[in-house]
C-alpha cells in the first residue's frame, strides 16, 4: 500500500466489544496500525457496550445498532473522505463493505471466522466475498469451506489465525481456587457463550462426562464461564446427572480476571464441534493450562494437531480427560512459551504484514 493510505473498518464490534470476534478485530486493527502504512484507520462498530480506548492512529465512531442507520453512517463516512482499503470484520456485513469499496474504488478485505462461513451463504454475501481482494480466514478449515463455495483465486484466501493478549501468562491461581472453594479438587473449565440456537461449544458433553470421571476416582468440579440463554438447559442437565454440586456457573468473567481463572484450573476442556479457531484454547495454553478439544474444524489449528493441546475424537474424550488428570503436572511455562511462539503477537504481526504484501499483489 502507498504510505498515508486510509482504512475504513466495517465491523460488528471492536473496541469496547465482547467476545472472540471483537478481540480479533482489535488485534488485527492494532497490528495494522503498527505496520505504519495507514495514516488513518476509522472503525465503525455496530456494538460497543464497554468503555474503551483506541491505539494511536485508530479512531472509532459511536456504535450504531440499527442496520439502516449503520449503513447510512458507513456510506456517509466513506463519502466525506478518501478510503483506500475497506476492512469487513464479519461475513454478514460483506455486502455493505463491498458496496463501499466499489463506490470508493478501494481494495476490500473480508474477514471470515467460523460457522457463519462454512455453509453456502446467501448470494449477496457470496458475491461480496468473490469481489474481495483478500479474504482472511482464522483456520485451515474455514479457508477450505470458503473456497468450497466462492469462485475466487485460492491465493486470495489466506489463513491468519487469532492471537492472544500479552497479559495471559502463567501464574498462581491458588487465590482463585480459594475464592471458589475448590482447594484440593480437580478442576475443569470452559469459557464460552451459552447459545440455545448454537449448542456446539460442548458444555453439555462435559457435564455428561462428570459421572464417569467421578466413577474413575476423580473429585472433579467443572467451571462454566460465560453468558447465554442456554444456561437453564445446562443447569437442568447437571441436575438430571446428579452433578449440580460439581458444576459451577460463573457468568460473564471480567477480562481482567480471566487470566487468574485459567491459571486456577487443572485442564481447559471444550469439546466443541463448531470452532472457527477457538481463542479460549489459546488463552488457556498461553496461561500455562493444558487444553483438550475435539479433532474437528478449526480447533485442530489452535491445538496444533495435538502438538500444543490434546486433540481427540469424541469417543475418546472422557478417557483422555481421565489420562490427563492422572498424568504428572505439566510444565506450564514451557506450554505457554510454545503456544506464544506459534500464535503470539509477533507471529500475528508477521501474518498481517504478509497479508498486506499479498494485497499489494492483487490487481
Amino acid at each position: 500500500m502507498i504510505a498515508g493510505a486510509t482504512m475504513l473498518a466495517i465491523v460488528p464490534d471492536a473496541y469496547g466489544g465482547r467476545g472472540g470476534i471483537a478481540q480479533y478485530n482489535r488485534d488485527f486493527l492494532g497490528a495494522v496500525a503498527d505496520v505504519g502504512t495507514f495514516s488513518s484507520i476509522i472503525v465503525l462498530p455496530r456494538n460497543a457496550p464497554d468503555p474503551y480506548t483506541t491505539p494511536k492512529g485508530i479512531r472509532q465512531t459511536a456504535a450504531r445498532r440499527g442496520r439502516v442507520s449503520y449503513a447510512i453512517a458507513a456510506l456517509l463516512t466513506a463519502f466525506l473522505q478518501p478510503v483506500d482499503v475497506v476492512f469487513c470484520g464479519h461475513l454478514f456485513m460483506s455486502p455493505l463493505a463491498a458496496l463501499v469499496a466499489r463506490l470508493k474504488r478501494a481494495k476490500l478485505i473480508v474477514q471470515t471466522h467460523g460457522i457463519e462461513a462454512w455453509a453456502h451463504p446467501k448470494p449477496p454475501r457470496r458475491v461480496a466475498v468473490e469481489s474481495a481482494d483478500l479474504v482472511l480466514c482464522v483456520s485451515r478449515y474455514t479457508r477450505g469451506a470458503v473456497l468450497g463455495w466462492a469462485a475466487m483465486p485460492p491465493e486470495r484466501a489466506i489463513v491468519l489465525p487469532n492471537t492472544a493478549r500479552a497479559d495471559f501468562t502463567p501464574g498462581d491461581g491458588s487465590k482463585m481456587r480459594v475464592a471458589l472453594g475448590l482447594e484440593g479438587k480437580r478442576v475443569l473449565l470452559t469459557v464460552g457463550r451459552m447459545n440455545s440456537r448454537q449448542q456446539y461449544k460442548g458444555q453439555d458433553r462435559v457435564i455428561d462426562a462428570i459421572p464417569s470421571l467421578v466413577a474413575m476416582g476423580h473429585d472433579v468440579h467443572y467451571l462454566i464461564a460465560g453468558e447465554g440463554d442456554d444456561r437453564s438447559r445446562l443447569e437442568a442437565l447437571a441436575a438430571q446427572k446428579r452433578v449440580a454440586n460439581r458444576v459451577h456457573f460463573l457468568g460473564l468473567v471480567p477480562s481482567g480476571e480471566l487470566k487468574d481463572l485459567y491459571c486456577s484450573v487443572d485442564l481447559y476442556v471444550m469439546p466443541s464441534t463448531g470452532e472457527g479457531f477457538g481463542i479460549a484454547f489459546l488463552e488457556a495454553m498461553v496461561s500455562g493450562t493444558p487444553a483438550i478439544g475435539l479433532d474437528v474444524a478449526g480447533a485442530k489449528d489452535v491445538l496444533a494437531d495435538g502438538e500444543l493441546g490434546m486433540c481427540v475424537s469424541e469417543a475418546d474424550f472422557v478417557n483422555e480427560i481421565h489420562r490427563a488428570l492422572l498424568a504428572p503436572k505439566p510444565d506450564r511455562d514451557s506450554l505457554a512459551t510454545a503456544a506464544r511462539a506459534r500464535f503470539g503477537r509477533e507471529a500475528f504481526q508477521a501474518g498481517v504484514r504478509a497479508a498486506f504484501n499479498r494485497l499489494q499483489e492483487t490487481s
